[in-house]
């Protein structure tokens, strides 16, 4: 079912969405949520989480992106759970991806308004549709689902050390035009 038909089943009010939904975008959903949790029944959790999620918000939103809708929410809900179940225990990749990225995009106060955060998620993204396809992949594979160095090898087909170059010279260049762009870093 295409993406525009299931939006218009949530605009009804249809149940079948809810089925719909799961159908095309429950791998896509497990994945980013055990990539963050690392745990399968925390990850079904936080993917019933989503579609109730996504039930309640498309009467007043309708996305452009459904994928990308949906993924969001189940990122930010996944990421919601990690927090509250683990101050102690981290997920190593999890933590090492976020590491990575610190030196870019900080948790300064002044990122906390949501205007600045909003104008930081475009200039990201603009960033991002300015490198090649190849490195925007591999850094989203790893900053935004959480892979592993080692799953972003087998997905590529390049070795460790490549894959952790580029991701490297991706966070450089990254500082740099936030700092372009006036955002402190």
């Amino acid at each position: 079912m295409k993406d525009e038909e299931i939006i218009n089943l949530y605009w009804e009010r249809d149940e079948r969405a809810v089925a719909e939904t799961s159908l095309k975008y429950g791998k896509l959903c497990n994945y980013i949520a055990n990539n963050i949790l690392s745990n399968y029944e925390d990850s079904e959790e936080c993917v019933n989480d989503t579609y109730f999620a996504v039930w309640n918000l498309i009467p007043s939103r309708h996305p452009d992106r459904f994928r990308a809708f949906i993924s969001k929410i189940a990122r930010n809900l996944a990421l919601k759970r990690y927090e509250y179940i683990s101050a102690s225990k981290r997920n190593p990749a999890m933590v090492t991806s976020l590491e990575e990225l610190s030196d870019c995009v900080s948790g300064k106060g002044s990122v906390e308004s949501e205007i600045e955060k909003k104008h930081i998620e475009e200039t990201i993204n603009k960033f991002l549709w300015q490198q090649d396809i190849e490195k925007r992949n591999i850094f989203i594979r790893r900053y935004w689902y959480f892979d592993s160095i080692r799953d972003i090898c087998q997905y590529t087909g390049f070795g460790e050390s490549k894959v952790k170059s580029m991701l490297y010279e991706m966070r450089r260049k990254l500082r740099r035009y936030l700092e372009s762009e006036g955002i402190e870093v």
